[in-house]
């Protein structure tokens, strides 16, 4: 119940475009997702939009290891470089 409703709110948070992305790598992944991994995916889903864009494409911290470490596979699953980095 819990990854259903991660995946559900994953794909309806706000932008389409946020959707979309976060979605995609939820679809793909919250099956395999441990609980702690979950809750951080939880938390992912409640932080402001512009906020998640800053760090998706700037590559902005959001303040915490966890949820740094979950937007690096989010870039590597959409493939998106930051600066120098060449390879997840």
């Amino acid at each position: 119940m819990r990854r259903r409703r991660a995946l559900y709110r994953a794909t309806h948070r706000g932008s389409k475009e946020l959707d979309f992305l976060l979605g995609r790598f939820a679809e793909q992944r919250i099956e395999a997702m441990t609980d702690i991994e979950i809750s951080v995916m939880e938390r992912l889903i409640e932080i402001p939009d512009p906020d998640i864009a800053l760090s998706l494409f700037e590559g902005n911290s959001l303040g915490a290891a966890d949820l740094d470490s979950l937007m690096r596979h989010l870039r590597c699953f959409h493939g998106i470089v930051l600066g120098r980095i060449k390879s997840c």
